[in-house]
């Protein structure tokens, strides 16, 4: 049937949650605020809309087309390009339903927080005190509510520069999913021409009939958490022959229907159901929620840890680290999955950073994939992989746990873990937890309260918890474990970004996302803190949801360009750390973490060392994350391609390179701006460290075999038992910690079951 299959099969969504005291009037202010993000902008005597519409010059529109034909290689016709410039998908169905639905998964002090400024911008002294005019803002023109933005962002108050990204990203964010002619024009599609799904496993979850009283199930090993570390654990324990039960609240989704598009993605795919917001508002977070976890998300980079963060884990007393044992730990986990850095096809991103790294005498390397030999081409693995191709959890471990007998069930909400104190010091016997079923149609969207919802208690002799670095230490404070540790040395790999236009059509959503690594820069201060320079996930909402803004017309017209667009990252092994803690509203992760500036001048050294690899493999335009600083527009031609061999060059054919006097003044501007300024906006795909090990029951949450300190039987095995950061990518470290991990618990249960006997 997969071969029948030409496009990813819909996951059907459920409508969104109501949100708590918002009225019609909140709605139409934010829907006012979003349409002036992305506004309709027609000549003249196209002018159908007076309020909603931006108008426009025949001579303005003229001027604007010719400046595509400059920049776009694949400009479109002038009706066409009129066409886009006048969208306003902000009135659509789709539009408005997806905003509810982001608004609806905010956490409920956001939520509140969002309507009272609503509520404020909906009265005159409100919006005079806000914006200077008297007028409500769902009231006013467009022209006056662009201009609200504009003046926002110019004032040296950092609340309102902050309050228009607030309003900015959501209206970006949305006009790059749903305005149809901005994908039109940047050939644009969320699956591959060539779409052919992998195949589907059989995974055959536990179901269970309605009934008032708690299933009980009894089993070895319960594991909480499908990732990369519950995967391995399942398949080790499972085929070591004990009776393995893994559960997760997420579900699992075949390939037949990914990848999924960013709407359905964020519903079904991530934690929190789209990007988390540390507390200070400065970094978005994103992490795995489903059946196969981050695996199911990530980006197939298969880098094992270094040296130098090998030996500082053993100097804080954790030898195994520098053991030969963990070598073969790591060994083992990528040859199950086909690790290599063979059969890659670099994409444009990838040759930028391999290319510009030689030109500059920079270190760089290809990345290892988790692919099994293939070539795996696809950009799009961000929301699932359709081929099958990344051996991740849901594709390679946990399958190898089915056949070796492992059980599972999706869609369970672990409440806690249950000890009996008799038998000894917070002795581990099991877990409870609410499961909730699918619909009677097998899908999500309907409601939870009209499917089976059911308590589960599962007892077992052991309990692996591998929900990921931010909720493994929730679950753990939930059950009433005290160690003041639990949450804390949080490290997040903070990222910034760097965004190029290139003289070519590109399209860097094909290929794979992270196929090359620059490392030139990852040991500046000698303890192995720096930066590592890679490439970015380019789905159009990712690449400009953050782009800069000077007005509408301004960012539609960089929007024509995302086609021709690479994204690149610094990212940074973090020293300083921060926390996750339970919402007191409805227990979902926070996050208290604030980069340190510190870890922002490695930052900044990553940022200015990307702009030099763009420049130098021929970028037209280059914008950075740093605030206040412009665009870099380069107004001399490219260098002509020049006989290496020539014994002599003449003079008007000598490449300055990076030495260039006008990208050397920009390059200036930025090292003497920094990223010290509140407004600096980082992102996160990398969690790790909340249930710390340690060599001692003071220093961390589980001690050097993963067993939680003062407990038995009770273990952790996923990115939140990192010492600290990993510096690199953490699949494999995951896995390789997991597999020690597992192989413990399976020596310890065959021991017991030994000493029973006798």
């Amino acid at each position: 049937m997969a071969d029948d299959i030409t496009v990813p099969i819909p996951v059907i969504l459920p409508v969104p949650h109501k949100v708590e005291g918002f009225s019609h009037e909140h709605w139409q202010t934010l829907f006012a605020l979003l349409d002036a993000v992305t506004p309709s902008i027609v000549v003249g005597s196209d002018v159908t809309d007076s309020k909603n519409q931006l108008r426009i010059t025949e001579a303005q529109c003229l001027e604007a087309y010719e400046h595509t034909k400059k920049n776009v290689r694949n400009a479109p016709d002038y009706d066409k390009f009129k066409a886009y410039l006048g969208s306003r998908p902000v009135n659509t169905p789709k539009y408005v339903e997806y905003t509810k639905r982001v608004v609806g998964h905010l956490p409920k002090s956001t939520q509140k927080d969002l309507g009272r400024l609503l509520t404020l911008l909906n009265t005159q002294v409100g919006s005079l005190l806000a914006t200077g005019h008297r007028l409500p803002v769902k009231e006013q023109p467009l022209h006056v509510r662009e201009a609200i933005f504009q003046s926002w962002n110019r004032s040296w108050m950092n609340i309102f520069p902050q309050l228009a990204g607030i309003f900015m990203t959501m209206g970006k964010l949305t006009f790059t999913q749903f305005d149809p002619l901005f994908r039109e024009l940047n050939d644009y599609t969320d699956f591959t021409e060539d779409y052919k799904p992998g195949p589907t496993f059989d995974y055959k979850f536990m179901q269970f009939p309605a009934g008032n009283e708690p299933v009980t199930i009894n089993v070895d090993v319960v594991i909480v958490g499908s990732g990369c570390g519950g995967g391995v654990c399942a398949k080790v324990l499972a085929e070591a022959g004990h009776d393995v039960l893994v559960v997760d609240k997420g579900y699992y989704f075949p390939p037949s229907q990914l990848p999924m598009n960013a709407e359905a993605a964020n519903e079904f795919l991530f934690e929190g159901k789209g990007p988390l917001q540390t507390d200070d508002g400065s970094m978005s977070i994103v992490a795995g929620s489903n059946w196969g976890g981050g695996g199911t998300v990530n980006w197939s980079v298969s880098l094992l840890p270094q040296g130098y963060v090998r030996q500082e884990w053993a100097d804080a007393g954790l030898d195994f680290f520098t053991s030969g044992e963990f070598q073969r730990c790591l060994d083992r986990v990528c040859n199950v999955m086909g690790v290599s850095d063979e059969h890659i096809r670099h994409n444009h991103g990838a040759q930028v950073i391999l290319g510009g790294a030689r030109k500059l005498g920079w270190h760089a390397k290809v990345c290892p994939q988790n692919t099994n030999g293939a070539e795996h081409y696809c950009g799009r693995c961000f929301h699932g992989c359709s081929t099958g191709e990344k051996q991740g959890p849901a594709v390679c471990w946990l399958p190898a746990a089915s056949r070796a007998g492992a059980r599972f069930i999706e869609g369970i909400e672990v409440s806690k873990i249950l000890f009996d104190t008799k038998s000894g010091p917070n002795k581990a016997v099991g877990i409870v937890g609410k499961w909730t079923s699918r619909d009677v149609d097998g899908g999500l969207q309907a409601p939870e309260f009209e499917r089976i919802q059911r308590a589960i208690k599962i007892k077992a002799k052991k309990v692996i918890i591998s929900c990921g670095t931010l909720q493994s230490p929730l679950l753990l404070m939930r059950s009433g474990l005290k160690n003041h540790q639990i949450g804390k040395n949080l490290h997040l790999h903070p990222t910034t970004g760097v965004r190029a236009t290139f003289d070519k059509d590109i399209k860097g959503w094909e290929g794979g996302i992270i196929t090359s690594v620059c490392t030139a820069f990852e040991n500046l201060d000698g303890k192995g803190h720096g930066v590592k320079l890679e490439t970015n996930v380019m789905l159009p909402y990712v690449l400009l949801y953050s782009h800069p803004y000077q007005d509408g017309l301004q960012w539609k017209l960089d929007a024509l360009r995302a086609r021709q667009m690479n994204n690149f990252i610094s990212l940074v092994r973090d020293r300083d750390t921060g926390r996750v803690y339970p919402d007191p509203d409805d227990g979902r992760p926070r996050v208290a973490y604030t980069t340190s500036a510190f870890d922002r001048s490695h930052l900044l050294t990553g940022i200015i060392a990307i702009v030099k690899l763009c420049y130098i493999q021929g970028a037209t335009e280059i914008w950075t994350g740093v605030p206040g600083i412009p665009s870099f527009k380069r107004t001399k031609p490219l260098p002509a391609d020049v006989d290496a061999g020539a014994a002599v060059y003449d003079e008007k054919n000598f490449d300055q390179g990076i030495n260039d006097p006008e990208f050397s003044t920009w390059v200036k501007l930025i090292q003497n701006t920094g990223l010290n300024s509140p407004l600096v906006t980082f992102a996160c795909a990398h969690q790790m460290g909340s249930c710390k090990m340690s060599a001692k029951p003071q220093d961390g949450v589980v001690d050097p075999k993963g067993k939680v300190w003062g407990t038995q039987n009770l273990h952790v095995a996923d990115a939140s038992v990192f010492p600290s950061a990993s510096g690199v990518n953490p699949m494999i470290t995951i896995m390789a910690i997991a597999n020690y991990i597992s192989q413990e618990v399976s020596r310890d249960l065959k021991s017991s079951g030994l000493r029973a006997l006798l």
